[in-house]
């Protein structure tokens, strides 16, 4: 296992520690709301420490981006960690046992080592720069349908971002028709890592934010499939709409969901 990955992987179990601790006593989580439709705990603050402290403790000098931490610059700027320490607080907040700690690190702008982990299931993903894609050590692979018939798609609505319910309803209706079924689980990290893995055969999401995808992401590409926005460019970390699924199954996707973008998703 590459060094830096295996400090990823450390810091994940660090924080999934937490949360799982945290999730059998339930009654002593603190919810705050941190913005619309937007909540944060204790715990994804708690998780949060124990990730930063472990990476610290092995690269002082490089800088964290992290979703309540916001921005910490390191002297080595090259190496950039983003973190989502728990990845549908939603869904831990309720009580629903779907949620994950999800760790990227990108190197002078390249993705280049990924960890996506499930404390409740213990389901641990892995990824390296063209090193491929593991699930608890084996390899995995997206799966490569030839058309969306039979298929089953990821996806999550768009809670932050209400002003565009009606393009998304619109596209979900498109491809639902097409589909054999649609799963919308609470968790973007995750939903990645199941395409990585074959479990789902493709996502699509608008709005998300850099450390929901960055891990997945590199999941996704390390299995054998793509990632774009939903005009087909690489712009999904700025403008935070994002697609992902084989190199066919991506093209039907995205040809779908162009009709009903309008001006404002088509960036």
């Amino acid at each position: 296992m590459h060094p830096m990955l295996n400090i990823a992987v450390r810091a994940s179990r660090a924080g999934g520690k937490v949360i799982s601790r945290a999730f059998e006593q339930h009654d002593k989580v603190e919810v705050e709301l941190k913005g619309t439709n937007d909540v944060v705990t204790n715990v994804d603050v708690a998780a949060e420490q124990a990730i930063i402290e472990t990476i610290r403790k092995s690269y002082p000098k490089h800088t964290i981006i992290s979703e309540e931490g916001g921005v910490l610059k390191g002297e080595d700027d090259d190496y950039q960690w983003i973190i989502d320490p728990l990845d549908g607080t939603a869904n831990f907040v309720k009580g629903i046992p779907h949620f994950a700690v999800s760790i990227a690190l990108r190197v002078k702008c390249k993705l280049d080592q990924a960890v996506v982990f499930d404390p409740i299931r213990g389901d641990l993903f892995t990824a390296s720069r063209g090193k491929g894609a593991q699930l608890n050590g084996f390899r995995i692979r997206v799966k490569q349908p030839k058309e969306l018939t039979g298929a089953i798609l990821a996806t999550g609505f768009p809670f932050k971002k209400k002003q565009h319910i009606d393009a998304y309803f619109n596209i979900l209706k498109t491809l639902f028709v097409k589909t054999s079924d649609m799963r919308r689980a609470g968790s973007a990290a995750l939903d990645l890592a199941y395409v990585a893995s074959g479990k789902v055969d493709g996502f699509f999401e608008i709005g998300l934010k850099p450390w929901d995808t960055a891990a997945g992401e590199l999941l996704v590409i390390e299995a054998g499939g793509l990632v774009t926005d939903f005009t087909g460019g690489h712009n999904h970390m700025q403008s935070g709409n994002i697609v992902a699924s084989s190199t066919r199954l991506l093209k039907e996707i995205l040809k779908d969901i162009r009709p009903h973008l309008g001006e404002s998703l088509s960036k």
